[in-house]
């Protein structure tokens, strides 16, 4: 049984994580961002020696996308030099660490899913301060780091498209969702359940990328949604990107690929699909 260290504990991801782990009678230690702010590197240090976790997951991140570009610094703060810190606190005690990551890493321009080892280029300032992230664990870990890469997140905890879509599903005739944007809707509970898997196997270190396989726009994604609900999916309609002007420019192609999996010894993450009708996010919703 391995001791877990979860960072970000009142998150989505974490949510899950942290269920599937005291499910399993796994020994775990939950952190909220009260009870450690990645921002204060000897805090962090001093947490993880007091513990000595054999695993920590960092759930801790800034997420506010459009907030990031006029908060770089602090957004680098959390997501760069905080994760850092963390990584360093790793190897002190030698607990193995996984970071999650994004897709807002690339620049949307490919065709085809970006492989694991594709060249970076984020186009806002989310996306810079998560491959900062990566690249200090990546650096400061390198026998015993992960990073996952995901994308298109939703959960029963914390706010998120799927939540959204249900909800105004009840109180609107009609909506407009974007039709331009491709990506990979992924379940937190599936990530979750990688992540253990992951550290079951303990295979080479590096990146992954762990999205639900599939691929669909956002109006597909709702779409879905109203289909799973019972509602008449021709209230969703179609729109492009300029009809939703955001501070942050969005990758409008960020399909990953799953090819490290395989040497990994696991296979790809299910079809989004079939994610979304075994997750209970829109009982929830």
């Amino acid at each position: 049984m391995s001791r877990w260290l979860v960072t970000g504990a009142s998150g989505m991801l974490a949510a899950e994580l942290l269920g599937l782990l005291r499910a399993r009678g796994e020994s775990v230690i939950a952190l909220t961002r009260d009870d450690l702010d990645l921002r204060d590197g000897r805090a962090v240090r001093d947490v993880v020696a007091g513990h000595g976790p054999d695993v920590v997951v960092n759930c801790a991140a800034w997420t506010a996308v459009d907030d990031a570009e006029t908060h770089e610094r602090e957004a680098l703060a959390v997501n760069g030099h905080g994760v850092r810190a963390l990584a360093e606190a790793c190897k002190h005690v030698g607990a193995l660490m996984i970071q999650p990551s994004t897709d807002y890493v690339f620049d949307g321009t490919a065709v085809e899913p970006y492989p694991e080892d594709a060249p970076t280029c984020p186009v806002n300032a989310y996306g810079r301060t998560k491959l900062a992230g990566e690249r200090a664990v990546l650096e400061t870990l390198p026998e015993t780091g992960y990073v996952l890469r995901t994308a298109w997140l939703y959960g029963a905890a914390g706010g998120n498209f799927v939540s959204t879509i249900a909800g105004l599903e009840r109180t609107r005739p009609a909506l407009d969702v974007v039709d331009d944007q491709l990506g990979q809707p992924t379940w937190a509970g599936d990530l979750a359940t990688r992540i253990v898997e992951l550290v079951g196997i303990t295979p080479e270190p590096g990146v992954y990328h762990a999205t639900c396989s599939g691929q669909a726009s956002w109006y597909e994604l709702a779409r879905e949604i109203f289909t799973l609900l019972g509602a008449d999916p021709e209230r969703i309609r179609p729109v492009s990107s300029t009809e939703f002007p955001r501070p942050a420019p969005r990758p409008a192609y960020s399909v990953l690929g799953h090819d490290r999996w395989t040497t990994a010894g696991l296979p790809p993450m299910r079809d989004w699909r079939e994610a979304l009708r075994s997750s209970k996010v829109l009982i929830s919703g």
